[in-house]
């Protein structure tokens, strides 16, 4: 018995051309039928239909059997186009790389280090998930550096990122398996996975279309029925699968607060406006150009809305042995599972029209950058979409593994700075604070802009209007800056930056006591340096990793022999 990350060239789903490429055929079909329509309604309800349409002009010319032909011949060059694509499209898993190999005419070969590996992200589109498929996605640090492969079965998806994570990890488990297992089945792209006793079929199809030929129409129905059954369990399935992350979500977002969090957004102000502007242009009798130009802008809005909420629903966030798993999505689900060690920076935000609801946003900083939506159709960097402060505090124990927010514990202290970091307007709480000269710069902000460093993380606060608090390990910190211009240097001020991979989080304070900056720069620096030699989040496999510290109980992580040997 093998897997599909045995080191061996695989292929991916048979279905997948038809999945990748089906809109196009759909097209063809399209243009097909709405050109047969008067005939189709003449032939079965013997309707005469009149006008002049390509049709008609076929019938005239007496070609219909020539265009027929001519549809026959491009519907089989495509298939034939799709098959070869699917031949040459292979992929392969070792104990150091995911291969992709690709291409019919140009061929082309992407190699994705598992030592480089930001996420793993698998995303079911409604369609492909109607046929029990996924695609997964390998996020790699670098620009334009993941590996696609699209589509899978959706389990054999599910089993083949367990055995990327666990090779990524550093582990070295193998569990023994039963002698009779069933023989290997990876030729002609029919690739079975054994993991647990659950089998995972390259296809989706359900059984195999001779022993189907070879049942009896009881047996065939019952397929069908058993085929019909296994998709609505996986349509309907939890996102975050029980054998793999706990049960419940540590975040739940109720949908009355996602509808308001969509509803009282900045796109909402911008909308509010231009509806204002219509009704001011219609009122003192303008010229109709406005109404032409902002009101298809503002029916389109409502898609805006509709999609903000459907990519939100079922939201979810567990830690699992491997990262943490987030997932999202009504009709078409999305969920990525994030490596120990691989956030660099985290923004807890809350904007001024969220204030009285007491509402915050988490979104993360990674070297990997998916190019699929995540929640409420942002990039996959919004870890929290919408939540409370204590639905912040449980985001913060997952993506920052011993960064404590316990108010519990020991170290309740990191609860206490998180605590003032998003709502003290300044003052003794523990931050070192700009002085008050920085009020020149920064009339209203100044009390808040601080910073303090605690548990190998440092904290930057910021911001009245839009409160911001950003945490950045000192393991992946990447450079500091200090710039101090003319009048900054007047007040004995300066500008500090802590510099990370790009993304949405910046690590900036605009006004700090040059002093206290240049003190601060010598403490990151050393402790940026030390955290990095001590840092062992690339093998969370490891025992005396805190992640396994902090789960003595786990399964443990395991592969198949043949995924082992590949190692």
């Amino acid at each position: 018995m093998t897997t599909l990350a045995d080191g061996e060239w695989h292929r991916l789903h048979p279905a997948s051309p038809l999945l990748r490429g089906g809109l196009f055929i759909v097209a063809i079909l399209g243009f097909i039928i709405s050109n047969l329509r008067e005939r189709l309604i003449d032939f079965f309800f013997h309707v005469p239909t009149y006008g002049d349409d390509p049709i008609d002009e076929l019938f005239r010319r007496g070609a219909v059997g020539w265009a027929l032909l001519g549809v026959v011949v491009i519907l089989v060059v495509i298939l034939v186009a799709f098959y070869l694509s699917w031949r040459m499209h292979t992929f392969r898993v070792s104990g150091e790389v995911v291969e992709v190999r690709s291409g019919l005419v140009f061929r082309s070969n992407r190699r994705a280090r598992l030592d480089r590996i930001q996420g793993v992200n698998i995303v079911r589109p409604f369609i492909p998930r109607l046929f029990g498929a996924a695609k997964l996605e390998v996020s790699v640090a670098g620009q334009d550096a993941n590996v696609h492969l699209a589509y899978l079965g959706s389990a054999a998806a599910d089993a083949l990122r367990r055995d990327i994570l666990h090779l990524a990890s550093g582990a070295r488990a193998a569990a023994a398996l039963p002698s009779d297992a069933a023989p290997d089945a990876a030729a002609e792209g029919e690739d079975w996975v054994e993991h647990a006793g659950t089998r995972a079929a390259g296809s989706a199809l359900g059984p195999s279309l001779g022993s189907a030929i070879g049942t009896a129409a009881g047996g065939i129905a019952g397929g069908i029925g058993g085929f019909a059954t296994d998709r609505a369990h996986e349509f309907f399935a939890p996102e975050l699968d029980p054998d793999a992350a706990p049960p419940e979500s540590v975040v739940r977002i109720p949908p009355g607060r996602l509808i308001g969090s969509v509803i009282f957004s900045g796109f909402t102000v911008f909308v509010l406006i231009a509806i204002a502007v219509l009704i001011w242009s219609v009122s003192a009798g303008g010229s109709g150009w406005l109404l032409i130009a902002i009101f298809p802008g503002l029916i389109g809005s409502l898609s805006f809305y509709v999609n903000r909420f459907t990519k939100s629903l079922r939201y979810s966030i567990a830690g699992t042995p491997d990262g943490v798993r987030v997932g999202f999505g009504l009709l078409s689900v999305s969920n990525e599972t994030l490596p120990p060690g691989r956030i660099h920076a985290v923004r807890v935000s809350q904007p001024l029209i969220w204030r009285p609801f007491g509402w915050w946003q988490v979104r993360i900083n990674t070297a990997g950058h998916s190019t699929n939506k995540g929640a409420a159709g942002e990039a996959h960097t919004t870890t929290l979409p919408v939540g409370t402060l204590a639905d912040v505090a449980r985001v913060l124990e997952l993506i920052l593994p011993g960064f404590d927010s316990d108010s519990g514990s020991e170290n309740g202290r990191e609860k206490l700075l998180v605590d003032h970091g998003v709502r003290s307007p300044g003052g003794d709480d523990g931050y070192t604070n700009a002085p008050r000269r920085a009020a020149w710069l920064r009339p209203f902000s100044w009390r808040r802009t601080g910073f303090t460093v605690a548990a190998d993380t440092v904290l930057l606060r910021r911001g009245f209007v839009s409160r911001e608090l950003t945490l950045v390990p000192l393991a992946r910190l990447q450079s500091i800056a200090i710039e101090q211009g003319p009048i900054q240097r007047m007040l004995r001020l300066a500008k500090l930056r802590v510099h990370t991979v790009a993304g949405p989080v910046v690590a900036t304070l605009p006004v700090i006591d040059v002093r206290e900056g240049e003190r601060l720069f010598e403490r990151l620096s050393a402790g940026a340096i030390s955290s990095a030699r001590a840092d062992t989040s690339h093998h969370w496999a490891d025992p005396g990793h805190p992640l396994n510290r902090a789960m003595p109980d786990r399964p443990a992580q395991t592969l198949a022999p043949a995924a082992e040997a590949a190692l």
